[in-house]
């Protein structure tokens, strides 16, 4: 595994997740959240949601540079990682309305997919930086 190239990758990925985030929950779902001030605030810096998504974009280049032999070469492997982890990603948005009082469970699914759909995304930005030959 190179870690040089793995955190690289997943800055980058982890970068390019947090714009996406930022352009669906930002603008998409903005009058969905605006519409449940009880649930949603926006009283936190938009600079710790960059911080947190590129921490955890490391994280998830680190474990696809670990497995990178399990999945197949190139953009394919990056995405098909990507959506392994976005599904699994996908159902843990169904604690949301559990622990957050007044989220709406049709909310879980909306947040299911956007993440799923960006892990693929993130799946195939650090796929397209790290390329390792399959012998290392």
């Amino acid at each position: 595994m190179n870690w040089g190239r793995a955190v690289i990758a997943g800055a980058v990925g982890g970068f390019v997740l947090g714009v996406y985030n930022f352009l669906v929950h930002g603008f998409i779902m903005r009058r969905t959240y605006e519409s449940r001030p009880e649930v949603f605030r926006a009283d936190s810096s938009p600079v710790w949601f960059f911080v947190v998504v590129i921490v955890v974009g490391i994280a998830g280049a680190l474990l696809f540079a670990k497995s990178r032999s399990s999945w197949s070469a190139g953009l394919k492997g990056g995405v098909t990682f990507g959506f392994w982890v976005g599904l699994i990603a996908f159902f843990v948005q169904f604690y949301n309305p559990l622990i957050f009082a007044g989220f709406p469970y049709s909310l879980s699914w909306f947040w299911g997919g956007i993440t799923l759909i960006g892990w693929i995304i993130f799946g195939a930005v650090a796929s397209a930086i790290y390329k390792e030959a399959a012998a290392a």
